[in-house]
């Protein structure tokens, strides 16, 4: 039996949906992420060029965009596991240069930006109570890395109860195996998994009902 013959019998990868009010989640694209001789590598280059097309989507759409950064304190007081598991992510606080959104994707006057210390854009900050404030009911979610900080706030949405969706070509990750295979996983547990193209495709359609 295949793996999906397996999912599938036990009851998984079933699709929660698209909801009415979506929000737009991007993850972690910052210049350290980009850049193969930092934390890059992979796919995530490509990943930043296809998120270019579904944030100026949302923009026109005029919906809630929520970007995201990794940052520390210059003097570690906020340093902890993370930090001792990855060395050098220590670097990344408010003024580097890794750790700056990555220009094309650089966000506008009124584009909400959550600084974080855990790979969840939700672990201890207030993106859950911003997206409620905002009647947000659908998360979509690109950024980078699949395996990593993309999981885990694609868990942690799903676990606040939004319907999340995870943009299969807006996501990336240094290595191709622990992208697919997350892909894989949290398309069968936690969330949908579109393309930009449909993603861009489901924005409009709500938009041209409303």
């Amino acid at each position: 039996m295949d793996d999906i013959s397996i999912y599938s019998k036990q009851g998984f990868g079933n699709s929660s949906g698209f909801g009415g009010t979506p929000a737009l989640l991007i993850v972690d694209f910052v210049n350290g992420f980009c850049d193969p001789e930092c934390f890059g590598g992979g796919n995530i280059l490509d990943a930043v060029n296809q998120t270019r097309l579904l944030l100026d989507q949302a923009r026109k759409s005029n919906l809630p965009i929520v970007h995201t950064r990794i940052v520390y304190e210059e003097d570690s007081a906020d340093n902890g596991v993370f930090c001792e598991k990855v060395p050098g992510l220590e670097r990344l606080t408010e003024t580097a240069s890794i750790g700056q959104i990555v220009e094309p994707l650089k966000p506008r006057k009124g584009e909400h930006v959550v600084r974080k210390t855990q790979p969840s854009a939700f672990f201890g900050t207030g993106l859950a109570a911003w997206l409620i404030g905002k009647n947000v009911s659908t998360v979509v979610v690109a950024g980078c890395t699949t395996s990593g900080c993309v999981r885990a706030s694609v868990v942690d949405s799903m676990s606040y109860n939004f319907k999340t969706i995870v943009v299969s070509d807006c996501v990336g990750d240094r290595a191709m195996g622990p992208h697919e295979a997350n892909l894989f996983d949290m398309g069968q547990k936690y969330a949908d998994i579109h393309t930009c193209k449909e993603t861009i495709n489901s924005i409009i359609k709500l938009q041209s009902a409303v």
